[in-house]
């Protein structure tokens, strides 16, 4: 149910970035408009991840998702009806953002944590996978739907998607093993659920947490990494990589394809990291994922954006899309603690 839940919240993130040119055709807006609502979700995402921890632990996994799942589905029926910039930077940057910021990549830290001992950082390796995957593998249906029967009809598809995964989280999901009472993976009593405090504890902890761990650099060197990790996936490549490429006559279900098998290829690659990070030191792996991705980056203009240069760029990149997440993740865990690492992480 979380691999599904992240699978279909990336795509719905992924969705835009075939949609930009559609928006600017109809409504005449500039890439730079379209591009702050797509900026201010991705601030929100962020924002709001310490905060989607602490909810998660005071009302329950289950609930935060069918609220969040709710909210993104909102987000996009509205934009059905939108006549003005306003309204996509209320919906697609508000509500959206505001929707997936609170399943975001900490849905995966919250549940690989609370569920697995063993193997924790191959869980995180295939849910991280699910995410970026998501955002990436649904491109190409999405920009053909889009050229044949208008922007609107990838709007049905993505909510169509959410409206799924909402049954499925609410058929299957469980907030704790203890609710089924079952030990996590790796231990063998059953690890009853801490006391739960009030909202306003539970809205008070990220700050304390904050404040806790800002003083060592392990918190910070992990805050500075991760930030060129998402600038170099979501703000980059996610959100500009098919209009780079219109502007080099390739079309958008072309430009789609090359983000697809990015996604394939990142599915392996994360999986292999999670996989990986159980068995090596997590700061060497960290090392290479970023040396290696800022080569593939410097390697993108000259690549001369053929379908050769192209096939090159999407494997290597994508490989190392968002192989961070797991030593991300279990240096977190294993420094801070596992109660807090979704907040940590967050």
């Amino acid at each position: 149910a979380t691999f599904l839940t992240m699978l279909v919240t990336a795509g719905a993130m992924g969705a835009p970035g075939v949609l930009i040119k559609p928006l600017q055709n109809e409504f005449g807006w500039e890439t730079s408009q379209i591009s702050s609502a797509l900026a201010i979700r991705l601030i929100l995402f962020g924002l709001m991840g310490p905060f989607a921890a602490a909810f998660m632990n005071y009302f329950g996994v289950r609930k935060v998702i069918v609220f969040a799942l709710a909210l993104i589905g909102a987000g996009f029926v509205g934009s059905l009806f939108m006549t003005k910039l306003w309204h996509l930077l209320a919906l697609w940057g508000i509500v959206v953002g505001f929707g997936t910021g609170l399943t975001a990549m900490v849905l995966a830290a919250t549940v690989s944590t609370r569920w697995f001992v063993k193997h924790r950082g191959l869980v995180v390796g295939m849910l991280s996978a699910s995410s970026a995957t998501g955002q990436l593998v649904f491109l190409p249906l999405m920009a053909e739907l889009t050229e044949r029967y208008g922007w609107r009809a990838t709007v049905f598809f993505v909510c169509a998607m959410i409206m799924v995964a909402a049954l499925l989280v609410l058929l299957f999901m469980r907030d704790r093993p203890s609710d089924v009472n079952l030990p996590s993976v790796g231990e063998t009593q059953v690890t009853p659920p801490p006391a739960r405090g009030t909202l306003a504890a539970a809205l008070a902890t990220p700050i304390t947490v904050l404040r806790e761990i800002s003083t060592t650099s392990t918190f910070w060197i992990l805050f500075a990494t991760f930030f060129i990790c998402g600038l170099s996936t979501n703000g980059l490549i996610q959100t500009h990589f098919v209009t780079l490429c219109g502007d080099f006559g390739i079309v958008p279900v072309a430009a789609a394809s090359v983000l697809a098998v990015m996604g394939i290829f990142d599915f392996f690659g994360t999986i292999g990291s999670g996989w990986l990070s159980d068995r090596f030191d997590n700061r060497w792996l960290l090392f290479w994922y970023y040396g290696l991705r800022g080569l593939s980056l410097l390697y993108l203009p000259f690549s001369d954006f053929s379908f050769y240069g192209l096939s090159i760029f999407a494997v290597f990149y994508g490989l190392d899309w968002i192989a961070t997440v797991p030593p991300t993740v279990k240096i977190a865990a294993d420094r801070f603690g596992r109660e807090k690492t979704g907040l940590v992480f967050g």
